[in-house]
């Protein structure tokens, strides 16, 4: 049975993660900083952490509760998002700005916490949602393509991190570190993506192969 945390997970994208991973047979561990509001997620079956995606503290001690336990960690996906925008670049206001900043904090502070139990699973998973806004900004959505492109950013030197650190050591690279790139997220689809990371009958999605890729949704 695989563990995936959902870090940051109370929205409508982390229940339908959650349930969908959970009838594959996954077992599902979900933050967010609500108990209320991670009710939804018990009641689907998921274990839920009262925890701040975006603390490097609230992470850390997480990862370490779940590496006393058998089975560890086998994927850790982010789901702080949220946009604001619109108004041109003149309407990208330092208020906006900061408000998306959580999403670029919780990519942080889940790949450090969770970078030696993910580089030490047997086939461990990092991956991000980002947005095709990258590929082509727009002066309205400035403020959320910057942040999503410096998550991006991060979530590729993780990819270099670990390949490096494989490479160095003279073993085959297990993890892998991928961003998912929408327009429009769709849960369903984001969570099938997600499930065949472990493909083991598609032979291009081994870690060396998916380490590193940006993956279009759309």
């Amino acid at each position: 049975m695989k563990t995936v945390v959902l870090a940051g997970a109370t929205s409508t994208t982390g229940l339908v993660a959650a349930r969908a991973l959970l009838t594959a047979g996954w077992r599902v561990v979900a933050t967010g900083r609500s108990a209320q509001r991670l009710a939804a997620l018990a009641e689907a079956g998921a274990r839920v952490e009262v925890a701040d995606a975006t603390s490097l503290a609230d992470m850390t001690a997480l990862a370490a509760r779940l590496a006393a336990e058998r089975g560890g960690v086998d994927a850790v996906v982010p789901l702080v998002g949220g946009w604001r925008g619109g108004g041109g670049l003149g309407g990208q206001s330092d208020e906006d700005f900061h408000a998306l900043l959580p999403a670029l904090e919780a990519v942080r502070a889940t790949s450090r916490a969770f970078d030696g139990a993910l580089r030490a699973a047997e086939a461990g998973r990092f991956a991000i949602v980002s947005s095709t806004a990258v590929g082509r900004p727009l002066a309205g959505g400035a403020n959320y393509a910057a942040v999503k492109a410096a998550s991006e950013a991060w979530t590729r030197a993780v990819a270099q991190g670990w390949a490096k650190a494989a490479r160095e050591a003279g073993e085959p690279l297990r993890a892998a570190s991928v961003v998912f790139r929408a327009k429009t997220l769709d849960p369903d689809l984001l969570t099938a993506r997600l499930l065949r990371l472990w493909d083991d009958e598609a032979p291009d999605l081994g870690a060396a192969s998916l380490n590193d890729r940006v993956i279009d949704l759309d």
